[in-house]
């Protein structure tokens, strides 16, 4: 009756050999071989592009002037930091990624805390508050301009005429709400969208409290507010950042609503909308490129700081 040491050797008294470090290279490009097509086409789809529009950014290449293009250093970058428009863009990103990442955050940790909650149908409402953010974003750019901010037949204008008609009011005010208050339209219809990422993310933060803790603490008669503010909030601290971070990556970059509720005008153009606009209007590509460029490495730096958070997320618990 052969060992079990024996088994492991394949026959009695033999031991196996080693695979030589060839044999294994070999087998390692066998397993990776099925994903060099993916991984090309990724080179190919993402880098090629942004290597292109790197040396871009270093040429003075105006389509309008085609027998002048040449090297240009850092020319294109130093009027990027010099331009007035572009600093006006840089403030708008700012006002308009600030806004919507504290806003939807708000909004999304109130839904969070009512949604963790037991109630008959809380799947069903968890579904559907999940929806906007579903919705493509030039989708959801046209129903906010359209069906709820136009100042003859929108939704909005229509309710103020409903409420002034329960009063006996024959002129109830129309506002034309994008021309009265152009960024908090663009940001209003991002707060819709984005508030359901935030409560995704902040409800799995809340999933993940120790509530033997928390029951704890309430049989000790700690109110609701105390355990929201010593227990819940610092355990979510890190979601909120996450939140915030992944927010600010996608909104900094967002070029549909302003260009389909505002077209970069009455002081909405963000840095996306300012670089199309050098792009296909003023057909500077070097100029374009170089702001490209830039708002390439911050949005770098901010995905870096995010992939932080999600890396201490899974440090704090060493079981998940």
């Amino acid at each position: 009756m052969t060992s079990v040491a024996e088994k492991s050797t394949g026959r009695t008294g033999e031991v196996q050999p080693k695979p030589s470090g060839g044999a294994s290279r070999a087998a390692g490009w066998v397993r990776r071989a099925p994903l060099l097509p993916a991984l090309i086409f990724m080179i190919v789809v993402t880098q090629l592009p942004f290597v292109a529009t790197l040396v871009i950014s270093f040429m003075d290449w105006n389509a309008y002037y085609p027998d002048e293009v040449g090297f240009a250093g850092v020319d294109n970058f130093r009027r990027v930091f010099t331009d007035v428009n572009m600093r006006d863009a840089v403030w708008t990103t700012i006002l308009l990624t600030v806004g919507v990442v504290l806003i939807s955050l708000l909004l999304g940790l109130g839904i969070a805390l009512l949604l963790d909650r037991k109630f008959r149908g809380r799947g069903a409402v968890r579904t559907m508050m999940i929806a906007p953010f579903l919705v493509v974003p030039v989708a959801a750019a046209l129903l906010w301009k359209h069906a709820l901010y136009n100042p003859e037949y929108g939704l909005f204008n229509g309710a103020l005429t409903w409420v002034w008609s329960l009063f006996g009011s024959d002129n109830p005010p129309q506002p034309d709400w994008i021309s009265n208050m152009p960024l908090w339209s663009v940001i209003f219809a991002l707060v819709w969208q984005w508030t359901p990422f935030m409560m995704l993310i902040l409800l799995a933060g809340l999933q993940g409290r120790p509530l033997d803790v928390v029951e704890a603490a309430r049989i000790d008669g700690a109110s609701s507010w105390q355990i929201f503010r010593s227990m819940t909030l610092p355990h979510l601290r890190q979601y909120l950042e996450l939140g915030a971070l992944l927010g600010s990556i996608y909104i900094v970059q967002n070029f549909d609503a302003v260009f389909t509720i505002t077209s970069g005008g009455l002081g909405t153009a963000n840095l996306p909308y300012t670089i199309y606009q050098i792009f296909y209007q003023a057909h500077d590509y070097g100029r374009a490129s170089a702001a490209a460029v830039i708002v390439v490495v911050g949005t770098i730096v901010i995905a870096t700081f995010a992939l932080r958070t999600v890396s201490s997320l899974f440090k704090e618990d060493p079981g998940r």
